[in-house]
């Protein structure tokens, strides 16, 4: 043993256990460099030969397979570094530095605990003391030249792979649909119905659009779409299964479709947690783009027509985000309105007021949202709005309009007769698995049971799946017949002949009119002032402009008509708050619902505009109440009221049938009368007028 090893190992180093650490780079490498992992093993036998026992060196092997590029994720790593600083190791043991980490901060802060726990460092060339200047600077360069052999390993590999690229002859993984052929060029899957599916994803979204409206038609239409498997077990195979938001997205922003070879679309980072994230690039910083490589589903201008889309269509406040895709609201000009004072995009609200229909604001929260304004900078009733877009629509779009709906009948059928196309090739690769499940039965040993019974099983799942999938083909089958019957296409045609008529119609939806507009028009700008002024940008850059009234504020709305406010009061001369709604209807007057007039509305209309009572207009003429006049004659007002009954009283009525006002009788005496005299009645008051009353 040489002089200066024996001065670095003291009995304090010996007291201590010693730590073997092996790693390798990947499991390719455990499994195929076997020499490399026999000379880290080995390295037990230098620890014994410098004095540690057999059973005090512990072997760390967990990570076996783990790149040493950063600590994070090694667990046999992080475990040595523990029991360094905790003084535990005497000697750390590695073939190399590389072995122990490729990263110089992991390197250091091992280096920094071991000078501090004075624990040795032993690699194949020697036994170093971190605490010593020389042995610690001699450590570091080595961690250096580990950390710059990584990179130019790395460089070196993708530096060759990047040349590849720029040829279109690198491989990667290609998505569904799209495989390599046997001289190794991207050709088209030869499954006709991945085919068809792939295409009939693009030929929706070129209808509709939407990404969403892609995946709602596809699952109505129980139309499946393909999978392959990347890695593990059954590698390569197809998987059909229902189709999410996620996959669509995925297949249109895909430019392999598009027949492009792209490479360095993503590029890989580490979040503040220090995992490894993928950061979508823009297309002026992707390393390779090599467009008409292969052949593809789309044309590259379709593909950009996509793009463009699919941004419009995301949710945002940036006035770029113009026209997205229609929606089911009311709202006609949904995604195509600018706020003519910010420039920004306007939002749709709706008020929702049970039994009335939703009525479309267009608002602008720029300011609100952007800079915490305590208003928003617009808000525009849309209803007129709509309404004038419509008859400008009409009068512009109408002798095209026969073309139009032609059209749309023939995409119909095409549509229908597509998804039809595709249902049936599920069918057939349901009766191929269900006849090959067949086979498989048909051709086991009888007296081997086991597999008998699992082949048997398998064969009656795939009679269950073509069963059901039969019965749905002929429920749909005959649903789609409703589309293309004879009846239906004579009523679109009916219908084309005047487009004012189609436009208009309870059967056209709102998702179908926007769309239309969408042909048309190209965005619109409101300026709400004393009126709203409405700028027009049609499809071409032609311009247009004109002027909306406002809808009149509710209180106006709600005001009742001034001559039926004076009809009323002429009316309460000489008629009840009853009497004066029957009069009003029968005179055909409704309130600004258009509801008729209740004795309740009259009223309220009366103290709304301080109209006078039938009570105070008979008071005011000098009219009694049945206590007053009771009061004068000194009788009770139940008598007063029995005259009025009988007429001798004349009474005026002021609110219902049971209240009255009684005119003064004048000088009249009351006189008590017999009951026998009047026929048995009881005794009762006669009033007396003043030329009878000598005689009296």
């Amino acid at each position: 043993m040489p002089t200066d090893l024996a001065m670095k190992i003291g009995a304090d180093h010996l007291r201590r256990d010693a730590f073997l650490y092996v790693r390798q780079s990947s499991l390719r490498q455990v499994f195929e460099n076997t020499e490399s992992t026999k000379r880290q093993y080995a390295l037990r036998d230098r620890a014994v030969a410098l004095g540690w026992p057999i059973e005090r060196i512990h072997v760390i092997d967990s990570d076996l397979g783990l790149s040493g590029a950063q600590a994070e994720g090694r667990d046999g790593f992080q475990h040595l570094v523990t029991e360094v600083a905790m003084g535990h190791a005497g000697i750390v043991l590695g073939l190399e530095v590389s072995r122990l980490a490729r990263n110089n901060a992991d390197w250091h802060r091992l280096l920094e605990l071991a000078a501090l726990s004075h624990t040795l460092i032993c690699d194949e060339d020697g036994v170093y003391d971190p605490a010593h200047f020389n042995d610690r600077l001699l450590l570091g360069l080595k961690g250096t030249m580990s950390e710059a052999e990584l990179h130019v390993l790395k460089s070196r590999l993708q530096g060759g792979i990047l040349n590849k690229a720029r040829r279109g002859e690198l491989e990667i993984a290609l998505p569904v649909g799209l495989v390599y052929g046997p001289d190794g060029r991207v050709c088209l899957d030869p499954d006709r119905q991945i085919q068809d599916t792939v295409r009939l994803v693009f030929d929706t979204f070129r209808e509709t659009g939407s990404a969403c409206a892609v995946v709602r038609r596809m699952r109505a239409q129980h139309i499946l779409f393909p999978r392959r498997i990347a890695r593990g077990i059954g590698k390569g195979e197809v998987l059909w299964g229902e189709l999410d938001h996620s996959r669509v997205l995925e297949v249109l922003h895909n430019p392999r479709y598009a027949g492009a070879f792209v490479y360095g679309r993503r590029r890989t980072s580490y979040n503040a947690n220090l995992k490894q994230v993928q950061l979508q690039l823009k297309r002026e910083n992707w390393q390779v783009l090599i467009r008409d490589a292969h052949p593809g589903y789309i044309s590259w201008e379709e593909f950009e027509r996509t793009e463009l889309a699919l941004q419009r269509n995301a949710v945002g406040f940036s006035t770029s985000l113009r026209g997205g895709a229609p929606r089911e609201g009311i709202a006609l000009l949904q995604g195509r309105v600018l706020c003519g004072r910010c420039g920004s995009r306007m939002r749709v609200r709706y008020d929702h007021q049970e039994g009335r229909q939703q009525r479309p604001y267009y608002c602008c929260n720029e300011g609100s949202v952007r800079r915490a304004e305590s208003r928003n900078c617009q808000w525009v009733q849309g209803t007129e709005i709509d309404a004038a877009i419509s008859a400008l629509l009409l009068q512009t779009v109408a002798p095209a309009a026969i073309d139009v709906a032609l059209a749309v009948q023939q995409e119909i059928a095409q549509r229908v007769e597509q998804a039809a196309a595709l249902r049936r090739t599920q069918l057939q690769r349901c009766r191929y698995e269900a006849e090959l499940a067949r086979r498989r039965y048909v051709k086991v040993d009888p007296d081997n049971r086991l597999v008998a019974d699992a082949l048997e099983a398998e064969w009656n799942e795939r009679l269950r799946q073509l069963d059901a999938l039969q019965r749905e083909h002929e429920r749909q089958q005959q649903a789609d017949q409703t589309l293309l019957d004879e009846p239906s296409r004579q009523r679109v045609v009916d219908l084309a002949q005047d487009f004012p008529r189609v436009w208009n119609d309870p059967r056209t939806s709102a998702l179908q009119r926007k769309k239309m507009l969408a042909l048309m028009i190209e965005d619109v700008t409101l300026v709400s002032g004393a009126q709203v002024a409405v700028h027009i940008r049609w499809r071409g850059g032609h311009k247009q402009s004109f002027t909306v009234d406002k809808p009149r504020p509710i209180a106006l709305v709600r005001k009742t008509l001034p001559q039926v406010v004076q009809l009323i009061d002429e009316l309460l001369q000489t008629c009840t708050d009853v009497e004066v709604a029957k009069r009003l209807n029968q005179l055909g007057h409704r309130n600004w619902r258009g509801d008729s007039f209740t004795h309740k509305k009259v009223r309220l209309v009366r103290i709304t505009y301080g109209l006078k009572s039938r009570f105070q207009r008979l008071r005011e003429r000098g009219m009694l109440t049945s206590g007053e006049l009771a009061q004068r004659f000194g009788v009770c007002p139940t008598t007063v009221n029995h005259l009025g009954q009988q007429g001798i009283l004349k009474r005026h009525a002021y609110d219902s049938d049971h209240r009255y006002l009684y005119e003064p009788p004048g000088d009249v005496t009351f006189i008590k009368g017999a009951g026998s005299r009047y026929g048995g009645r009881p005794p009762q008051l006669i009033p007396v007028p003043p030329t009878a009353q000598g005689a009296l």
